[in-house]
């Protein structure tokens, strides 16, 4: 158990990262600012409500507001008159770092124009613990959220990334990690570097590395459970000569429209679509 210490905190909207799994990850200064604000929101409060009691944060008749994307228009307003009136005011998301997949854009974007003070303390954030220990190139790093849960729209969605020049992130659930890695396969190939982390920082954290199409196998018709992070890295940049790009394409075209043949292969060798589509052209009127 941690002791929090009673500061002075300047009016102003406070952000602070709570933990992703283990509860001793919080910061000595976020367990300042949940000590001192003079009102207190989160995502889910009663997550919130948890986490103080194990740090033994008295919450002392303090207003705790639940903001989330269902309530977000409602309590704006009610925490910028708060703001105005010269309070204090730190939020929470339920875990990791707020404004990561999170609905506190909007609350920040409206605190920033209306001229208030906006300050975060960081700290866990599941994006960053993963590409820790994902193996995988650090340098650059694109983070892409969650994506679309229809397969189609996913793999437009991928193959919109595959000019990234940098290692993708996904958030992803367990329920849907299988098809995901399936689509990743279909657009990215099966020799591409890959990471799956699942349960960061709990008792079950795990942590598979291996081409995607490796992933895809040791995968295969085992359950998953907890929060699921998918990283992918950069495609290699490769000589394609024009018959290897016809082999690529004679392969993709077996599973749809010329299309969507050149969009899969582009994202699979980062050639310009131009010279793919060409090709493409060419071996149909081949035909």
């Amino acid at each position: 158990m941690t002791a929090a210490n009673r500061v002075t905190l300047a009016p102003g909207l406070y952000f602070i990262a709570t933990p992703i799994g283990t509860a001793r990850d919080i910061t000595l200064r976020a367990l300042d600012i949940l000590a001192s604000a003079d009102i207190l929101a989160a995502e889910d409060t009663r997550s919130l409500r948890k986490l103080m009691d194990i740090h033994a944060i008295a919450l002392e008749g303090r207003p705790l507001l639940a903001y989330h994307d269902h309530n977000g228009k409602v309590q704006r307003p009610r925490i910028l008159n708060a703001l105005e009136a010269g309070k204090s005011v730190v939020y929470a998301s339920e875990a990791g770092t707020p404004l990561i997949a999170d609905p506190g854009y909007q609350l920040a974007r409206a605190v920033t124009e209306a001229g208030y003070s906006v300050t975060a303390a960081p700290g866990p954030s599941a994006v960053l613990a993963a590409l820790t220990l994902s193996g995988l190139p650090t340098d650059s790093f694109f983070f892409a959220g969650f994506a679309p849960t229809a397969s189609g729209q996913r793999k437009k969605f991928l193959q919109s990334l595959s000019a990234v020049p940098g290692t993708l992130v996904f958030y992803e659930s367990p329920k849907r990690v299988h098809k995901m890695l399936d689509d990743l396969v279909s657009v990215y190939g099966t020799s591409r570097q890959a990471a799956v982390a699942r349960e960061l920082t709990k008792k079950f954290e795990e942590v598979l590395r291996g081409p995607l199409g490796d992933l895809q196998r040791e995968l295969e018709g085992r359950p998953l459970k907890g929060e699921i992070v998918v990283l992918v890295d950069r495609g290699a940049k490769a000589e394609w000569d024009d018959e290897a790009v016809r082999a690529l394409l004679s392969e993709a075209f077996q599973g749809g429209s010329v299309k969507d043949a050149v969009a899969q292969v582009v994202a699979q060798t980062n050639l310009p679509r131009r010279q793919v589509y060409q090709l493409a052209l060419s071996m149909e009127k081949e035909k």
